[in-house]
């Protein structure tokens, strides 16, 4: 069945259901470790080395000693949907599309940062929520929603489940129950324009599906976040995602020409087309709102021609700082590559940028950067960067001239195997902390974004901050790596990775983490950097959303909240400060 024109723009097509439904085998999403990172089957072994590395440093066995038991073991309070919630919903969505069992309702329990995971594995949850609702369609969500309103049940969004912010922990604030509102059955391509290279989508499809959907027309998303297997197309308009490929194509909130939104006081129907002036921008408003002003059920974004050749490679840079200036170059060049990454001396020496499994599906690393020409490397910088092209050609005379500012700056060639080894396994760091989470580690990431002139700085204040904070709390060696991976002409993100011995129980471990998180967060708002970068806000980092917009900036977001959900029931407690 052919495509049917819009009669809006002859060039843009509808998608029949038959080209923008996915295959009856890829619309069942593959299972979700349930106090893991994502597929259960997927296991990322440390390697040798880097186990050697924790052992000693740590005085482990390397054994697990804290791996999750069985799910059906975690105890759930009952469920407080009252029966006519309950038919009101049944009545919206279907009694199959109402979930109360044990196993969903943990599923849904919050999101995968490590206090998530930590929660989960622990005897007992007591947030949770009381059922889980997967509507079908748009009209369907709007619906739910205003069963939820007319109800007091609050609404939680879930695409993905990949917060790492605290963005999907089941709260009710006053309200009589709470749902969480799984998006998967949202999984069309809804229409796409090969002239205006646009494409809506629906919120619920996960980027591997939407790219599956997209490339028989020659495109695909352009978003590769370290959540793609699992991250929604929803989730990132609502939390203003960044992707590793930010350099070439930009964040996902760059990449939004329209959305469609669900709301306690109607739907909205926003943009569409290229910029204007016709007021503010209320698409602004919904990017980056995190599900509590109303829940994204479409999007149209700018699509990406699929590339025809890619070349990733590696350098040795000197230093963190002679790094940062040969990044802060390439961004403000014509020779931008769609990936620039660094990671730090400590990130590099662990290998942990460039660890990928070989044939058997052992953890390995490449070599160490080469020192010809250069200083021990271990104390030198990994820099990955990578282009994406239309021919071969183009691809290696743009990274041929980017060569010669990396070199400029001290940087010495690696060749392209740390570039395709980073390529390999971009995915797979949460796979390790899995691994280290079973060992009675704490591993946990944070990150945020600053200007040139203050990154170096803000890096050597925020580091030995969180080490101090958690050797105070618990006496344990702390390793704390960093790397830049987002790039822009005016500054750059910065993402840490923390390592140290867990507590005696999950409970202790989330403990000893918040204390760090809370010397984290004071130094990022003393050093008016953000809070996040690409993480979003949850309630992780609501304490300091003041700092980050001030005052009169969070009464104008509740101001807007209230308009359009005055009954509290999108989200409560994430987001703003309570």
């Amino acid at each position: 069945m052919a495509a049917a024109p819009d009669p809006q723009n002859p060039a843009a097509t509808t998608v029949p259901r038959s080209a923008s439904a996915l295959p009856d085998a890829d619309r069942d999403r593959f299972p979700v470790a349930w106090a893991g990172w994502a597929d259960p089957a997927h296991r990322e072994p440390l390697a040798d080395d880097l186990l050697g590395l924790i052992r000693g440093a740590f005085g482990i066995s390397g054994e697990p000693v804290a791996a999750p038991g069985e799910p059906a073991a975690v105890e759930l309070p009952a469920s407080s949907l009252s029966d006519a919630s309950r038919e009101a919903l049944v009545a919206t969505v279907g009694a199959d599309h109402v979930l109360e069992d044990h196993d969903a309702r943990l599923r849904h329990a919050g999101g995968k940062s490590t206090p998530d995971l930590l929660d989960v594995r622990g005897a007992a949850l007591a947030e949770v929520p009381d059922a889980v609702v997967l509507p079908a369609t748009p009209d369907e969500v709007q619906r739910v929603i205003e069963v939820c309103r007319d109800q007091r049940i609050a609404v939680v969004p879930f695409g993905g489940g990949t917060s790492v912010v605290g963005g999907l922990r089941a709260l009710r604030g006053d309200l009589d129950a709470v749902i969480a509102l799984d998006l998967r059955r949202l999984d069309l391509l809804v229409a796409i324009d090969p002239v205006d290279q646009t494409a809506t989508l629906q919120a619920g499809l996960l980027t591997p599906q939407a790219d599956a959907l997209l490339r028989p027309h020659g495109f695909f998303v352009g978003h590769f976040p370290q959540s793609y297997e699992r991250g929604s197309i929803g989730g990132y308009a609502a939390t203003r995602s960044s992707g590793q490929a930010s350099s070439g194509y930009g964040r996902f909130d760059a990449m939004v020409v329209g959305l469609r939104v669900a709301t306690p006081s109607g739907e909205l129907r926003l943009g569409g087309g290229p910029p204007n002036a016709a007021g503010p921008d209320l698409r602004q408003l919904v990017l980056g709102s995190e599900g509590t002003l109303g829940v994204i059920t479409e999007v149209t974004i700018r699509v990406q021609p699929l590339p025809r050749a890619q070349r990733y490679e590696g350098w040795a840079l000197p230093s963190f700082a002679a790094g940062s200036a040969a990044l802060r170059d390439l961004a403000r060049s014509g020779e931008r590559p769609t990936v620039m990454r660094m990671s730090d001396e400590v990130e590099t020496a662990m290998r942990l940028a460039t660890v990928t499994e070989d044939a058997e599906g052992a953890a390995v690393a490449p070599d160490a950067p080469d020192a010809a020409d250069g200083p021990d490397p271990a104390a030198r910088c990994l820099v990955v960067v990578g282009w994406d092209g239309a021919d071969a050609a183009t691809v290696d005379g743009r990274a041929e001239r980017a060569g010669e500012i990396l070199r400029r700056h001290g940087g010495v060639a690696q060749g392209k195997e740390p570039g395709e080894a980073w390529k390999r396994g971009r995915f797979h760091a949460p796979y390790l902390r899995d691994a280290l989470l079973d060992m009675g580690m704490l591993v946990e990431t944070l990150e945020t974004v600053t200007t040139w002139s203050k990154l170096d700085a803000l890096r050597a204040r925020l580091v030995p901050a969180i080490q101090e904070a958690l050797t105070a709390r618990h006496g344990a060696p702390v390793i704390v790596m960093s790397h830049v991976s987002h790039v822009y002409s005016e500054g750059a993100s910065l993402y840490l990775t923390v390592v140290t011995k867990g507590g005696d129980d999950p409970a202790a471990t989330i403990a000893i983490w918040e204390h760090g998180k809370q010397a984290a967060g004071d130094v990022l708002a003393a050093e008016r950097a953000s809070i996040t970068h690409h993480h979003a806000v949850g309630t992780d980092h609501a304490p300091w959303m003041t700092a980050e917009i001030g005052a009169l900036g969070v009464a104008i977001v509740q101001a807007v909240k209230d308009r359009l959900d005055p009954t509290n029931v999108m989200n409560p407690g994430k987001l703003l400060p309570g």
